[in-house]
């Protein structure tokens, strides 16, 4: 079903069309919801909850991945560099924890928590915290000392007051047909996008005004031992992606000369079940993932201490130096409004 959405939106196929007296009307009921919650929020009728520190959203005005989570993790480091202490929270997509807020420790897992949640907690180590309520997650985080917030995803949850907003948008396809859901992939019409503070072009050619972004490789990392090789050493390999947009990882693999013989793509925040994961790994030597998938696939090797062929691909958004001195400019001078000794 998935593959015949992205076709509707971003390929302009047949379908969709056929679809459009059903779909056109629904999208545009949505659009009339967003703009109406988007401008109670402008004018400040909607009681959104200001916290007493910083907040940056990190998002989207699209269905699907982007490449949000990396950019995240991204800015967690920038900030931990300038001697700020940041805490994340999320909605944790996937997750189903037995109360909210969450604040992750070093024994959550996906299932509870959400696989980028956990994803961002175990590359960065900063306090991330989880409700479908952002203002209880932050919360919760403040009580532990941080002083800004980055929230993962949220541009639309105006249900939250923020200082800074970075919008991430995929580089190659765009906005697709720019049809609001469940027409197009677009939450927000276009035109939101003047009003935020960077547009980060993730992949593809920028637009005028957008921050170039691109996602850098390292060495694939085996999820059970922790031993790193380098990503043309292995052979016979077939490759799975569970992410917003799977085709992204596959051509990420062929450029690094890691050719699979098999590429198979799963719907994000997909729920693994093992017995599917190792008829998929015998097709082939190795089974290489991403890191979000990997984060719910290490706990089954736990419990499988003999599988020592599964790895994931770790990656780092690279922004050049000019355009992270614009970003990292504009959320040192939210120190003078909050009153903080950052420098």
């Amino acid at each position: 079903m998935e593959g015949w959405i992205d076709k509707i939106w971003f390929d302009n196929h047949l379908l969709g069309w056929l679809g459009a007296p059903l779909l056109w009307p629904l999208s545009k009921v949505f659009g009339a919801i967003a703009r109406h919650r988007r401008n109670l929020f402008l004018k400040g009728k909607n009681n959104a909850y200001r916290a007493f520190v910083p907040v940056i959203v990190v998002g989207n005005i699209t269905v699907g991945g982007n490449g949000k989570t990396p950019v995240v993790i991204w800015l967690v480091e920038k900030l931990i560099a300038l001697g700020m202490t940041p805490g994340v929270v999320s909605r944790g997509y996937g997750g189903k924890a037995e109360s909210y807020p969450l604040v992750l420790d070093k024994n959550s897992r996906a299932c509870e928590a959400g696989d980028e949640p956990v994803l961002i907690y175990q590359r960065t180590g900063t306090p991330v915290a989880i409700s479908s309520v952002r203002s209880d997650a932050i919360k919760s985080l403040l009580l532990l000392g941080v002083d800004i917030i980055i929230t993962d995803d949220g541009l639309q949850h105006y249900k939250l007051y923020r200082d800074v907003e970075l919008v991430i948008v995929d580089g190659k396809r765009r906005f697709g047909n720019e049809q609001y859901v469940p027409f197009g992939p677009l939450r927000e019409q276009t035109d939101r996008l003047s009003s935020v503070d960077f547009v980060i072009c993730n992949g593809g050619k920028p637009h005028q005004g957008e921050i170039a972004m691109s996602l850098t490789p390292r060495e694939l990392v085996n999820i059970r031992t922790g031993d790193r090789v380098s990503a043309n050493s292995l052979e016979q390999v077939i490759a799975m992606a569970g992410i917003g947009h799977p085709q992204r990882f596959f051509d990420t693999l062929m450029s690094i000369d890691l050719i699979p013989q098999h590429c198979e793509p799963f719907a994000d925040h997909k729920d693994f079940k093992f017995d599917q994961l190792t008829v998929l790994a015998n097709k082939g030597r190795h089974l290489v993932m991403t890191e979000k998938d990997a984060v719910k696939c290490r706990d089954m090797l736990r419990h499988n201490p003999d599988i020592d062929n599964w790895w994931y691909l770790p990656v780092d958004v690279n922004i050049n130096k000019d355009d992270t001195a614009k970003i990292m400019k504009t959320i040192k001078k939210l120190r003078y409004i909050y009153g903080s000794q950052i420098t």
